[in-house]
């Protein structure tokens, strides 16, 4: 994709894991053909920056040689899977994974919009509910359920049917009209339409408080010590590193998974903390290195980090997309005047406050601190 300060390109890793191998590969390709920062996405995905036109051939044939690229750009683009970074090789997500792959390599396959994605979701509890995902697949006793985003209800299945059951809904997400203009979310469809009946038949059941704490912090986990990287930023040296120690598996927080570590090693710019004002602040790229922005971003985060309160989060947007981030919070996005303010919302969300800039918004969140109720 073109942008601000070069193509990008984007790496899935197959299960969203890199072995050792594949990193150090990885990291070399970065400090050879792009930007020496990769990015870790909110979809569990890599991506490159500052890519040239010139370099990018000799980059594409070092991610094929690592084994990180589909045999065909259409299969890589319908292949849109998160997995929960916390699954085990004991669990069904890599079978179901495998299976979904193959199923949308298909010559068959449904021409699905870009941004339209699966969630494999298939531990104890489910972790990915806060995800951007279309059709969720999570764990229902010794079954599995598979359920559209939005939805309440959903189809329970067997282990080896989640896969084509996944797929039917799929195919009915195109039948019921969910593409317009080639673009199309499973949950502003259901706005208007009706799920097929097979998927009324199961309750989706509410997410456990835990299971969301755990999701999104850092430290121990039944597969590794989780880490952070401040606006999922990753040095190449830094990849390198820890791809000395460990494989490596991406979350959808921005962070990395060291398999089999109880510790996390001492590397400045990890996140090891749960107390970590870093961990508060999401923002995009911004201005000027994407050309839809409309202002810088990460300043701004930075600046607001120290002074959100413990439990507060805040998102920096570049535009009202709200690429890095799609749930509900306090949201700041860039205009041409100053920055708009959301007090519980998204950037697509009316502005409660607009033309901000950073003294604005400090003062916001002191009358916030100071009106706060006293417990």
């Amino acid at each position: 994709m073109p942008s601000g300060d070069g193509l990008v390109v984007r790496v899935r890793p197959t299960l969203g894991r890199l072995s050792p191998l594949q990193a150090k590969g990885l990291a070399g390709l970065a400090q050879q053909y792009a930007s020496p920062v990769l990015e870790l996405t909110s979809r569990a995905n890599l991506q490159l920056r500052g890519v040239c036109n010139d370099s990018y051939p000799a980059l594409i044939n070092g991610l094929r040689s690592l084994g990180l690229l589909d045999e065909r750009a259409d299969v890589e683009a319908r292949r849109n899977l998160l997995l929960s970074p916390f699954w085990t090789e004991f669990d069904s997500t890599p079978a179901v994974s495998e299976a979904l792959n193959h199923a949308l390599a298909a010559s068959n396959a449904p021409a699905l919009p870009g941004k339209f994605g699966f969630a494999i979701d298939l531990g104890a509890q489910p972790v990915l509910r806060d995800a951007s995902a279309d059709i969720r697949l999570e764990c229902f006793g010794n079954q599995v359920l598979v359920y559209a985003d939005g939805a309440s209800t959903g189809a329970c299945v067997p282990m080896e049917q989640a896969a084509p059951t996944a797929m039917e809904l799929a195919r009915w997400f195109l039948a019921a009209g969910g593409v317009v203009n080639g673009r199309g979310r499973m949950a502003a469809l259901l706005q208007s339409a009706t799920l097929p009946a097979a998927f009324a038949t199961a309750p989706v059941p509410a997410p456990s408080p835990a299971a969301f704490t755990h999701s999104a912090t850092v430290g121990p986990s039944p597969t590794g010590v989780v880490v952070g990287l401040e606006f999922g930023q990753l040095p190449a040296d830094t990849l390198h590193q820890l791809a000395g120690l460990a494989s490596l598996r991406i979350t959808p927080w921005r962070g990395l998974v060291l398999e089999g570590l109880h510790t996390a090693p001492n590397l400045s710019e990890l996140i090891t903390k749960t107390n970590d004002p870093r961990l508060r602040v999401m923002a995009c790229t911004g201005a000027p290195g994407c050309t839809q922005a409309l202002g810088s971003t990460r300043a701004l985060a930075r600046f607001l980090a120290p002074l959100l309160p413990a439990g507060r989060t805040a998102h920096v947007s570049g535009c009202t997309k709200g690429c890095a981030h799609h749930g509900a919070t306090l949201t700041l996005v860039a205009s041409d005047a100053g920055y708009h303010l959301i007090d519980h919302g998204t950037a697509q969300s009316a502005p409660d406050a607009t033309g901000m800039d950073a003294a604005d918004i400090a003062t916001y969140l002191e009358q916030k601190r100071l009106h706060a109720p006293h417990v």
